[in-house]
């Protein structure tokens, strides 16, 4: 199994879920939302184990605490990975819309200048702005849309940008998404479940995700799973 972005500081009872991930192998990127989350978070799992931790600042809360750059800025090379990032465009929060685009370059600019990162990206009603900005920085690592929603020329151009997306069963169930999935190269695809939000139970959530897959693609379950696998592999290596 592998779940490339959920929330495991979140989730009802974070060590459970850590030790029954733990027991399915199952590759996971724990993402954060706060750079003060950061250091909690990496401490529910093992070092260098099947589950990474990924340093976060959720656009969602810059707003509130836009005191944190700093923060994220010293703790960036104790990870390879950094999520949840990104834009959110919702009505609620254009308040900090500036303050998001601000932040988001500026990890942007740190992780180009390491050149290493995996970057789980959140783009919800922002998805030409978050491809604004990629596009300004280029080598900033790999870029992998989480639940994307842009139309289907922001998809094509995030395609030839060169992004990787992380699906989950939200975005395989809706006709939208399975258009958007069936247009993606299946080689820049890997599975999630964003839990707790979109799902409180991972194993079942990964498993519905790999059945939708099977549907769009039209192989069976095992070459979807192994499709994935070969997927992370790639990333990385």
């Amino acid at each position: 199994m592998i779940d490339f972005h959920c929330h495991l500081d979140l989730m009802e009872d974070p060590a459970r879920t850590v030790q029954e991930l733990e027991a399915a192998r199952a590759y996971v990127l724990s993402v954060t939302t706060i750079p003060k989350a950061f250091p909690k978070t990496s401490r529910l799992v093992k070092k260098n184990g099947r589950i990474r931790t990924a340093l976060g600042y959720h656009p969602q809360l810059v707003g509130e605490r836009s005191n944190e750059m700093p923060l994220f800025e010293r703790m960036l090379n104790e990870t390879r990975y950094v999520g949840e990032v990104g834009l959110d465009g919702g009505k609620e929060f254009v308040k900090s819309k500036h303050s998001q685009a601000k932040v988001f370059a500026e990890i942007l600019s740190l992780c180009r200048a390491d050149g290493s990162k995996i970057i789980s990206i959140h783009s919800r009603h922002a998805a030409e702005a978050v491809l604004d900005k990629i596009e300004e920085h280029p080598g900033c690592g790999i870029p992998i849309l989480h639940w994307f929603t842009g139309n289907r020329s922001e998809l094509d151009r995030a395609i030839k940008l060169g992004c990787w997306f992380s699906v989950g069963t939200p975005m395989l169930r809706s006709a939208k998404g399975k258009a958007a999935i069936a247009r993606i190269p299946r080689e820049r695809i890997l599975t999630e479940t964003d839990a707790p939000f979109a799902s409180n139970n991972i194993r079942s959530s990964l498993l519905q995700a790999t059945k939708e897959l099977s549907n769009i693609w039209k192989i069976d379950d095992d070459e979807v799973t192994s499709t994935i696998k070969e997927n992370l592999a790639t990333l990385v290596s």
